[in-house]
């Protein structure tokens, strides 16, 4: 990137983060921003910081205004933040035109202008006219070809942010050119939300171990009876072929034999720990048992690469998060050990993840949602396809 002093560099950051009247409940986001953001303005420049807040459809809203996200990243950068009422124009170039090398600045949410999501060439050229340099720093807006994740890249002099090229590196190791065996868990409810992942890891994984309402579909497609369990039946024959296919591409599929069973869904009712054979017509499966996790533990532990994406059970309701932090457990212990690189992603994992106590345990844990998902798929994300053009 060479000198940036005194340059204006406009900084893409994901600053969309979960806030509970002006407290922010989960600052995850902003501290993946404050290295990038830090460094440039000890370097001098003049950090003007662009991003999404909520989904205000093109119309100013003021409870989606980046002014309330200003000063909880001033407290996490430990350092003054300003404020700035637009992202491009005349009131936005003057106020920008007051800054001095070193200084940072918020930017008013980019989806207030009709033009950010379509990706307009005229909001390109506004809102380049304010910057020098551009980096974006935000992997988890890098799926959306928008104007401040992907028009401003074609415009400007373009680079990686450090929390960008942190996310890339680690999406390489773990399936770009990973070590094998590699496993891979996808949980979450449905098949259908995650079939394009599914098909793309059956070409790339060694061990596909299938979790949460998904495990039902697969399990109902192999003829076992899952009583009242949350499943798509009519998903049948896409189940079977991928199952299919990953006997073809030598991927072994995992599903649970034994799994927690109870007649309703809440916390902490009556449950069965059964053999997945034994599942009564008024019965749901709501987490894999003791014996699966014990196995699957033992699978990771002859892997080197782990990507994982979705709870194995209903983990947010106790006692059905057993399995997904038993197996996160020994995943991290692995990790920690050195012999498996472990590389995690979605908002649901990361939670799981964070309820098992091992966050920070894993090699990477992705904040990205649907980047991550794409990511998984196979598909080009154009915020990132424009910073390699």
């Amino acid at each position: 990137m060479g000198d940036v002093h005194g340059k204006r560099v406009l900084v893409r950051e994901d600053l969309n983060v979960p806030m509970d009247g002006a407290r922010v409940t989960d600052d995850t986001r902003l501290r993946s921003a404050a290295p990038t953001v830090a460094e440039l303005s000890d370097k001098g420049a003049i950090v003007l910081i662009l991003a999404h807040f909520g989904r205000p459809k093109g119309e100013r809203n003021p409870a989606m205004s980046l002014a309330l996200v200003t000063r909880p990243l001033s407290d996490v950068l430990g350092r003054e933040v300003r404020f700035i009422d637009d992202c491009c124009g005349d009131a936005a170039a003057a106020a920008v035109a007051t800054l001095q090398p070193g200084d940072i600045a918020v930017l008013e949410n980019t989806r207030f202008h009709k033009g950010e999501e379509k990706n307009d060439p005229a909001l390109v050229e506004a809102m380049a006219a304010l910057g020098d340099l551009y980096v974006n720093d935000a992997f988890s807006a890098a799926h959306r070809a928008h104007v401040s994740t992907e028009g401003l890249a074609h415009k400007l002099p373009a680079f990686a942010g450090r929390s960008m090229q942190a996310e890339l590196d680690a999406l390489e190791k773990a399936l770009g050119s990973p070590e094998h065996p590699v496993a891979a868990v996808v949980g979450g409810a449905k098949v259908s939300s995650k079939l394009d992942v599914l098909r793309q890891m059956v070409t790339k994984v060694d061990h596909l171990i299938i979790g949460g309402g998904m495990a039902n579909t697969f399990l109902a497609a192999r003829g076992v009876d899952v009583g009242k369990s949350l499943c798509e039946h009519d998903l049948k024959d896409t189940a079977l072929a991928i199952l299919d296919a990953a006997d073809k591409a030598d991927c072994t599929v995992h599903l649970p034999y034994d799994v927690v069973v109870a007649k309703e869904f809440r916390a902490n009712p009556p449950v069965r720990t059964i053999n997945v054979h034994d599942v009564a017509a008024d019965e749901m499966i709501l987490d894999i048992g003791p014996a699966a996790v014990e196995a699957l533990a033992d699978v990771l532990k002859t892997c080197r690469t782990l990507v994982w994406n979705g709870p194995l059970g209903a983990f947010e309701t106790p006692p059905f998060d057993a399995a997904t932090v038993a197996l996160a457990k020994t995943a991290a212990a692995l990790t920690q050990s050195g012999t498996l690189v472990s590389v995690a992603g979605g908002g649901d994992t990361v939670a799981a993840l964070n309820q098992a106590g091992v966050g920070d345990q894993f090699s990477f844990v992705s904040t990205a949602g649907g980047a991550f998902l794409e990511w998984m798929e196979g598909k080009e994300l154009p915020g990132v396809a424009a910073l390699m053009a």
